[in-house]
């Protein structure tokens, strides 16, 4: 999954609030076209949360339809473990090759009750299981062994940019244990996140603007050989302000990505309460913000 940019495409709703199947097909269908390392539907970009069960195979379905064995197709499940199991074996008969274990739903928990939540939830599905630690989720280094010998768990996605933990926890895996950076808007901690040993990265910039993703992508894995700083001038002049611009309104992490495709025609649609869209103000200012980053990469909206 580092040869590439992971995909988390968004989930395509009518403007009445009902799952848009068309549209979200077109929309998987050309994120997978500009070739990421894999494709994370029903996730937290994909608005897991607010899926039923019904739309959340249709979801991954059409993933897996599209991707048709080209890349890897890692779903989302989460709440408890006796839901997650429910919707786990969804995304078995729906063929994805993988699950995200999102954090679980509300209360805080303990190392051992962390540990066993996968344990519970692996009991339960032939697909192999990244867990998600962010929020109520962090692991130790010692529960951090302890998941990587559940059979079946092969990976850790990080939210919490905790670069003291997390290399740590690098240390504490075994051989071929999976780590990739989950920081919101990814890139502005990825060169952080490689030098503790997690090059692979999510990038919700891609399901807008895959141009400016994989640019971003090819500048980061090139390093400063072409001369041009061109990590620093994306950084600077695009994924900084988009962060500023994502920071005004909790929830914008998802409906500031969701109305930049819009902007670009992507048949996307509005996000689902609870979550928002962007006000005509910062959609004006989202709007300015993505026409400087397209350029900057030589594309245009």
């Amino acid at each position: 999954m580092a040869q590439g940019v992971l995909s988390f495409p968004l989930t395509s709703f009518h403007d009445d609030g009902s799952l848009d199947p068309d549209g979200f097909r077109t929309h998987v269908a050309d994120r997978i076209a500009t070739a990421p390392g894999a494709v994370f539907p029903a996730c937290g970009t994909g608005e897991f949360f607010s899926l039923d069960e019904d739309e959340y195979r249709q979801v991954v379905t059409i993933a897996v339809e599209e991707a048709a064995g080209r890349l890897p197709v890692v779903a989302g499940v989460g709440y408890g473990w006796a839901q997650a199991a429910r919707f786990a074996r969804i995304a078995e008969e729906a063929g994805a090759d993988a699950l995200l274990v999102l954090p679980h739903y509300l209360v805080a928990a303990p190392q051992d009750g962390l540990v066993a939540q996968l344990e519970q939830l692996a009991a339960r599905t032939r697909l192999p299981l990244i867990a998600y630690q962010r929020g109520q989720v962090a692991f130790t280094a010692a529960s951090l062994r302890r998941v990587a010998a559940i059979p079946g768990v092969i990976g850790l996605k990080d939210g919490h940019s905790d670069l003291d933990r997390l290399q740590r926890l690098t240390l504490a895996a075994p051989d071929g244990f999976l780590f990739f950076n989950g920081a919101a808007t990814a890139e502005i901690q990825a060169r952080a996140y490689a030098t503790v040993g997690v090059p692979a990265y999510s990038s919700a910039v891609h399901a807008f603007a895959p141009e400016i993703a994989n640019a971003f992508f090819t500048a980061l894995r090139d390093g400063d050989d072409r001369g041009d700083k061109a990590v620093d001038r994306l950084l600077r002049d695009f994924y900084v302000p988009l962060v500023e611009l994502r920071d005004r309104v909790p929830g914008y992490a998802v409906s500031l990505v969701k109305a930049a495709a819009r902007l670009r025609g992507r048949p996307v649609g509005p996000v689902r309460a609870p979550l928002t869209d962007p006000s005509p103000t910062d959609l004006a200012d989202l709007r300015d913000l993505l026409n400087t980053g397209l350029d900057l990469v030589g594309a245009a909206l």
